[in-house]
């Protein structure tokens, strides 16, 4: 999703009813991320988008892309920015990991049973995630081992 484009559960649905359903499960995923984030900054600020409030803490101040790597494939997150106060974290996020979870076991799980790192960038590649490289895989297995 670009900034400025919010897309909908509509627009989802459309694009299945059309046969373009090859990642409409990360569409999907995209999607109630994208929801729950505007819930999450909107509670923070104290305002909706456009809402006018005098209960209101701070303004929205654009977005800041991070890449989410999940079992779904990769997924470009536009994270909401506030102008003033602490910066906007999503809940669903963990700090300083750009992977779900379960792709950082698959990665581990096949590294300990002795998959190279060049063969475990292809296993990932095959999940839908580019640019896992073997420096990234020794410093995934590092990090948690």
């Amino acid at each position: 999703m670009a900034e400025g484009q919010s897309m909908t559960t509509a627009d989802v649905v459309a694009k299945v009813m059309a046969g373009e359903h090859a990642d409409f499960v990360r569409e999907a995923v995209a999607l109630i991320a994208h929801e729950l984030m505007n819930a999450e900054i909107s509670e923070e600020i104290g305002a909706a988008r456009g809402e006018v409030c005098p209960e209101r803490i701070t303004h929205r101040n654009g977005y800041r892309p991070r890449p989410w790597e999940t079992r779904v494939g990769e997924i470009e997150l536009l994270i909401p920015r506030k102008r003033q106060g602490p910066a906007y974290f999503p809940s669903f996020l963990e700090p300083r990991r750009r992977s779900e979870q379960a792709i950082v076991t698959v990665v581990l799980e096949a590294y300990v049973n002795g998959v190279s790192t060049r063969k475990v960038d292809r296993l990932v590649e095959q999940l839908g995630i580019a640019g896992m490289t073997k420096d990234r895989v020794s410093a995934l297995c590092k990090a948690t081992g």
